[in-house]
């Protein structure tokens, strides 16, 4: 009887398998045909005729066009590296503060939750969705909105610039503090589901570990840095791997690539496109992944 039943190790090798079996089935039936089919296609010219297609091999004439040739590609795609290494940073910073501060118990709590959450509303396909369609302006108004923000807070910034360069912090690091202001609302925008992550993990934070900590006189700035921050590093490298891919998911290549693929009918090329944006974002991912792992702390 005894010889039956499952080792612990073993039931959670079964709830793994469970947790993961819906995106397994959804990537069997859904994605893996496509995704080999665009392995097809990055190495073929497609020819759209009346039967269908036909395709005829190139070997590696796309991904050469798509490097060496294409006059954009390769500045689109640095662009878009180097923006998402400014920006994660950046929404990471603004997500924990934000959680911390709203892990707070103060009344309206519910109510400031949700509106910090409104962006991933904002973000849903159904706002994608009416906006296309022209019943709403969202962008036009977050472009008035920015630039009025920018134009109000001109001589503010200028005064802030000046003060942080005098107390002797590097010209660099206070660029990238004011470059963090002025896309304040791009970064609540993509802020929503790592504050709730945020949230989530500071919630089970044992209470009794700051009452120890209280105790034994530690200040609030050390048992954040001595609790609070080990204990949600687990949580702080799954937002960053999410903001990494969260960022690259409408950025301008992935524009690019579709307007390359269902504009100018060149699939040959947007399918080599695809692949080198998805070998830079899987390169990055494994050194970031590799990277944080090593720090993290798991409880």
């Amino acid at each position: 009887m005894n010889g039956n039943k499952l080792s612990l190790q073993h039931k959670r090798s079964l709830l793994g398998i469970a947790f993961i079996a819906p995106w397994l089935l959804g990537f069997i039936f859904l994605f893996a045909a496509p995704l080999l089919r665009s392995i097809q296609f990055s190495f073929s010219k497609l020819t759209v005729d009346p039967a269908g297609f036909t395709l005829d091999g190139v070997g590696w004439a796309n991904f050469n066009n798509a490097l060496f040739v294409d006059a954009t590609f390769n500045r689109v795609l640095t662009e878009s590296v180097w923006d998402m290494v400014l920006n994660v940073p950046m929404i990471l910073f603004f997500s924990l503060f934000s959680a911390t501060l709203l892990n707070q118990k103060f009344r309206g709590r519910i109510v400031a939750r949700a509106i910090f959450f409104l962006p991933v509303i904002l973000a849903s396909n159904a706002i994608s969705a009416a906006e296309a369609s022209g019943l709403i302006n969202l962008v036009g108004d977050a472009t008035a909105v920015n630039e009025l923000g920018q134009s109000g807070s001109q001589y503010n910034v200028m005064s802030m610039v000046m003060i942080l360069s005098d107390i002797g912090l590097p010209l660099s690091f206070v660029d990238y503090i004011v470059d963090a202001i002025l896309r304040i609302y791009e970064i609540i925008t993509s802020s929503g589901v790592q504050i709730l992550i945020f949230l989530a993990a500071l919630q089970s934070v044992p209470g009794a570990m700051y009452e120890v900590a209280k105790i034994e006189g530690a200040t609030a700035y050390e048992s954040f840095w001595k609790i609070t921050f080990p204990l949600v590093s687990p949580l702080i490298l799954t937002n960053v791997i999410y903001t990494i891919i969260d960022s690259f998911s409408g950025s301008a290549v992935t524009k690019m690539i579709f307007t390359t693929a269902f504009t100018t009918q060149n699939f040959g090329l947007s399918a080599a496109m695809s692949w080198i944006y998805t070998l830079i974002i899987s390169i990055i991912l494994v050194i970031v992944g590799y990277v944080l792992s090593k720090r993290v702390h798991y409880n």
